[in-house]
């Protein structure tokens, strides 16, 4: 279905129980990601909770109206909010998405009941690693210069985008299945324009470290043991700052554990959303 959401008609599906607490889910990669891997993941939550699943501006299905900003995105999905529930929300978000989950709950706290992030962090203070990481994996096609234009928002079309993502693939999961992921690759929406205004103007200045103490919402921090574009560290010090989060790590999972490992994925998270029960108003 399709919404008009601040002069932009942005792609969104409801799922699951109607008459359920309502999780949104925020998904990564700005210009590559879209809701259908959120959906495959996190479906089975439908027995209990209406899931909410957004195409952000300018990826997937949605529009490409601009700004491309963490402001507009997060506003995006507050109006989202406002328009579908009315009251507050559990909101997750994986990798890129994680930004905006975290930038979101700071940003609109009492819109939110519970935060769940999954491989993602709290600053670019880490990137480094990430890139070190591509650069000694030795697989081939990889170099300084193209991950840098990767990176830095630099990609100069759609199909570039397409190239350089595919060069990376094999650093994302634990076992590698080159058949599956080409199928992926096959079917995803490249939108370089908005990859790169992400890569190039969001990411730099992206630091919300100092802010994590003022989030009250509990927490679920979640991370693939081996992620590679996200490392473990990034999320221990998510959690060492907010007051109330628990880190749970994947040992056999790369930067997807919602897929690599999925059910006990899926379980960690009723088990949470339990523990944490939302007060409903009166």
């Amino acid at each position: 279905m399709f919404m008009n959401v601040n002069d932009n008609e942005l792609y969104y599906e409801v799922h699951g129980n109607p008459e359920g607490e309502v999780i949104f889910f925020i998904h990564g990669a700005p210009g590559l990601g879209d809701c259908r891997s959120d959906i495959k993941a996190f479906s089975a939550l439908g027995d209990t909770y209406k899931l909410v699943f957004m195409d952000m501006r300018g990826s997937g299905r949605s529009e490409g109206r601009p700004p491309f900003t963490h402001e507009q995105w997060t506003a995006d999905i507050e109006a989202v909010r406002r328009e579908l529930v009315g009251g507050p929300i559990t909101i997750l978000g994986g990798s890129y998405g994680g930004f905006l989950t975290l930038e979101y709950a700071i940003r609109y706290p009492d819109s939110v009941t519970r935060v769940l992030l999954r491989d993602t962090a709290a600053s670019s203070d880490f990137d480094y690693l990430s890139i070190d990481r591509a650069l000694e994996s030795g697989i081939e096609g990889i170099t300084e210069e193209n991950m840098t234009r990767l990176f830095g928002g630099e990609v100069y079309s759609d199909e570039d985008l397409k190239e350089l993502f595919t060069l990376i693939q094999p650093l994302y999961t634990v076992e590698y299945d080159e058949e599956a992921v080409r199928q992926r690759l096959d079917q995803i929406y490249y939108r370089h324009e908005t990859h790169n205004f992400a890569f190039r103007y969001n990411k730099p200045a992206f630091n919300l470290v100092d802010q994590l103490a003022g989030i009250n919402a509990p927490m679920l921090v979640t991370v693939g043991r081996h992620d590679w574009v996200t490392p473990v560290i990034c999320s221990e010090t998510i959690a060492s700052c907010v007051p109330n989060a628990e880190l749970v790590i994947f040992e056999n999972s790369g930067h997807s554990p919602q897929l690599e490992e999925n059910e006990r994925y899926v379980e960690l998270v009723r088990r949470f959303l339990h523990k944490h029960r939302a007060v409903q108003p009166l």
